[in-house]
């Protein structure tokens, strides 16, 4: 059955039509090699240039520090060295899109009100989400507020056409995020919220909207979502093609949908991936050890990947855009 390569936006942009088309096509043939960053100094894209002599196809770049109610009066060490190292990394994201790799933003969005520390995190705030979905409330003010400064960080890149993997409400199947943690209907209401604020109010129309769970209670449905993915951190040095959990997740729903690996930790094996010809489009190694160490993915498996022929590195990308 064909993929479905019609995005959810009637209004999208070429470039989000071009890069669907080209995942589509990728989809059983190939993988997009990915690496998550955080820094201004992208020492996970320099270490794998280092061990590899290539560049991922696509990297992720995060939106924390970007969130507008940090609250920095009451916070620890450990939360300021994040939000300080992620300080200005939109320009390596505009760097990146200008040498034509591919872009995708993971946003651990601080709660729009009250919190401490890491306040993404449920067990740092007492932000109710799903009061967040009733017009007028303190907390739905507050969640509009933060999602229109953040439209406007997006903007630019709309308005260059440049198409973005856009990933938000990650995980929102669990309860460790702020978004998850009041269940499945709150979930879905934040992401169409989102989405038809986006797209009809914001005309954020080079958006490519990646769903990230493979719950099918938490789904949103399919006239707001492009793609479908999970995050998967599987045990240290086991690299495998993981058709089982993408079977799991195409599960979520009946239409044939692109599917990618929104995170992981020990990447995926490409020789596992060709010889079961798995229908995983991309993969994004998450950062910090699990990159710039040998403590999950050797530097033997990293070659591996990236000089395997199912493997896409940025040299081998088309232009998209």
């Amino acid at each position: 059955m064909a993929l479905i390569i019609k995005p959810c936006n009637p209004n999208a942009q070429p470039c989000v039509h071009r890069m669907m088309e080209y995942l589509a096509e990728l989809s059983g043939h190939g993988i997009l090699t990915g690496q998550h960053t955080k820094t201004r100094g992208m020492e996970e894209l320099h270490h794998i240039e280092k061990v590899t002599g290539k560049q991922p196809a696509l990297l992720g770049f995060e939106l924390l520090s970007y969130s507008p109610n940090i609250n920095y009066r009451d916070t620890d060490d450990e939360c300021m060295a994040e939000v300080t190292g992620n300080y200005g990394t939109l320009r390596q994201a505009w760097e990146w899109a200008a040498r034509k790799g591919v872009v995708t933003f993971t946003w651990h969005w601080f709660s729009p009100l009250g919190g401490h520390g890491k306040a993404f995190y449920a067990s740092n705030t007492n932000f109710d989400a799903s009061k967040a979905l009733i017009d007028g409330t303190p907390e739905n003010k507050a969640l509009l507020s933060d999602m229109d400064m953040m439209a406007a960080l997006l903007r630019p890149f709309c308005e260059a056409g440049v198409p973005i993997l856009w990933r938000p409400f990650h995980e929102g199947d669990g309860d460790w995020f702020w978004w998850g943690s009041q269940g499945a209907e709150t979930v879905k209401g934040l992401w169409r919220l989102m989405y038809d604020r986006y797209t009809n109010l914001h005309g954020l129309n080079n958006l490519i909207w990646v769903w990230n769970s493979p719950v099918p209670a938490c789904y949103p449905g399919d006239d707001t979502v492009d793609i479908i993915s999970r995050d998967m951190y599987p045990p240290a040095h086991q690299h495998t093609a993981h058709t089982d959990k993408l079977a799991e997740l195409r599960q979520i729903t009946p239409q044939p949908r692109i599917t990618l690996i929104g995170e992981i930790g020990t990447i995926p094996s490409a020789a596992a991936l060709a010889e079961e010809k798995a229908a995983w489009v991309s993969y994004m190694t998450w950062c910090g050890g699990f990159c710039l160490s040998e403590e999950h993915t050797t530097n033997e498996a990293l070659n591996a990947m990236y000089h395997h022929p199912w493997a896409i590195t940025k040299d081998l990308l088309p232009e998209l855009y």
